[in-house]
């Protein structure tokens, strides 16, 4: 089988993620900044290998575009998701989750958050190595 993944990004890593709400090296490009005319914020965030953001929610709401590479999204209850390049997350506001790339490969995806009058994030604690290796590293 062909490895297409972690190929060259599209767009430039940007600036290294807050150690406070990302467990390992996370890179984010802000690519649409907020304003109060479309009310949204797009970013491309590269994870590296393993890992992940802290459990959070967003008040208006998420969509996730996997750009590259193969990771991890779970809503609080439900099991992990094996995410890759091509897939589409819709998360809907205040939903508890969190995403990140898996042990063995980068991930990249493009957020879109919409509504961004009503708030951006709200971080929680962190995803545990548990919680995390719930999928024993695919």
């Amino acid at each position: 089988m062909e490895n297409t993944e972690n190929q060259a990004p599209i767009f430039p890593k940007g600036d290294a993620a807050p150690a406070d709400y990302f467990t390992g090296t996370t890179w984010v490009n802000t690519l649409v900044p907020k304003d109060t005319t479309l009310n949204t914020v797009v970013a491309s965030v590269i994870f590296e290998r393993g890992s992940r953001n802290n459990w959070h929610t967003h008040p208006g709401g998420q969509i996730l575009l996997v750009t590259d590479g193969t990771g991890y999204y779970q809503e609080k209850g439900k099991p992990i998701q094996v995410i890759r390049k091509g897939d589409v997350i819709t998360i809907a506001p205040d939903l508890l989750h969190w995403h990140g790339a898996s042990a063995n490969s980068e991930m990249t995806h493009i957020a879109v958050n919409p509504n961004t009058q009503t708030g951006m994030v709200n971080w929680l604690e962190r995803v545990t190595d548990e919680e995390y290796n719930g999928l024993n590293n695919i």
